[in-house]
């Protein structure tokens, strides 16, 4: 049996002055992403009806995210998010079903 894929799902909720700094900060996850095995693409998508900023990913496997955490977490390690939004980041590791 072949390895299901992953999608990896951020919504940020940023404050209007902090917009900026947190598409920097997902900007630095993404690069970082695309250096790791495993990873089928990365987006850094803003929603038209809300203020909300999408954070997409596809990895080949859970195994690959597990991987790369280390260096995704030190692409964002400096970032404030505590100031620059306005409500806790939502993730989601999504299967297919």
């Amino acid at each position: 049996e072949g390895a299901t894929l992953l999608y990896h799902v951020s919504i940020h909720r940023p404050k209007p002055e902090h917009e900026q700094d947190v598409i920097d900060s997902m900007h630095r996850f993404g690069a970082a992403a695309r250096l790791q095995d495993g990873l089928l693409e990365v987006h850094t998508l803003k929603d038209r009806r809300s203020d909300a900023l999408i954070g997409f990913a596809v990895w080949d496997s859970a195994e690959a995210l597990g991987a790369a955490r280390p260096a995704l977490a030190a692409a964002t390690e400096h970032d404030d998010f505590d100031a620059w939004e306005s409500a806790p980041i939502e993730g989601f590791l999504l299967d297919e079903v």
